[in-house]
């Protein structure tokens, strides 16, 4: 109960830095640079919570990712510890699709704002899809973007059926699509949970799809290729459980 109450102090004290870091720089118009306070932002608070939490994570795959243009990751996706495992562990400059809701949130919200984070307003369709058009030419314009075609958090640690969405979003940006599977974070902190269970988080990489000449048509297609991917990768690293 220790390691709860601390890690709680910590993403107080830790998110009040470092969304209020990119908020003050959107004020004074400072630039993006690579690895500047907007992906500080981010990246130094994932690893704040992550080292609070006891919480190692171990990637496996990253040699896949292409490193000469940006791309969509896709990821499963049953607790917060999915966010900043991959927040923390993957390469360049990477933004989050995450629900309009979580920009209600007091600092943390303008913070993602600020930092370049897309939000999403589910339930305005026409909104939604101005937020994919923008998001992807901010993909276009160098920085990589992760989604969680669930939607939201699975609260039994199974795979959810995938929205589209996401995947249109790949195809308008006609970058690769990296298949993600986050392994453990479930067990650490399921949705609606409060006492953290620390144990190693395992990231395993698959293959890029690749999305050049796709249409809005092929979305669908490109959805159930992605899906069976994560579920393959998941499918490995349960194979292998019991000898790690």
């Amino acid at each position: 109960m220790i390691r709860t109450a601390w890690f709680y102090v910590v993403v107080v004290f830790s998110t009040v830095i470092h969304a209020t870091a990119p908020i003050v720089a959107a004020i004074l118009r400072i630039r993006y640079r690579p690895g500047g306070v907007y992906d500080w932002g981010t990246n130094d608070w994932s690893r704040d919570l992550l080292a609070a939490a006891g919480t190692k994570v171990r990637p496996e795959g990253l040699e896949r990712i292409p490193r000469d243009q940006p791309v969509v990751y896709a990821s499963n996706h049953s607790s917060m510890f999915d966010i900043w495992a991959l927040a923390a562990t993957l390469p360049g400059s990477v933004r989050f699709v995450a629900k309009e809701e979580l920009t209600r949130v007091p600092l943390l919200g303008p913070g993602m704002l600020a930092a370049g984070h897309i939000s999403i307003d589910r339930g305005r369709k026409k909104q939604a899809f101005e937020a994919y058009a923008r998001a992807a030419q901010t993909i276009r314009s160098g920085f990589s973007a992760v989604v969680f075609p669930e939607g939201t958090r699975s609260r039994t640690g199974e795979l959810l059926p995938f929205k589209n969405a996401p995947f249109g979003l790949a195809i308008a940006a006609q970058v690769p699509l990296v298949p993600v599977y986050v392994h453990n974070t479930f067990e650490i902190l399921p949705k609606g949970g409060f006492r953290l269970h620390p144990r190693p988080i395992l990231i395993r990489i698959g293959e890029p799809i690749p999305t050049e000449g796709l249409t809005p048509q092929d979305r669908e297609r490109l959805r159930d290729r992605v899906r069976a991917a994560i579920l393959d990768l998941k499918a490995r690293v349960d194979a292998e459980a019991p000898a790690r």
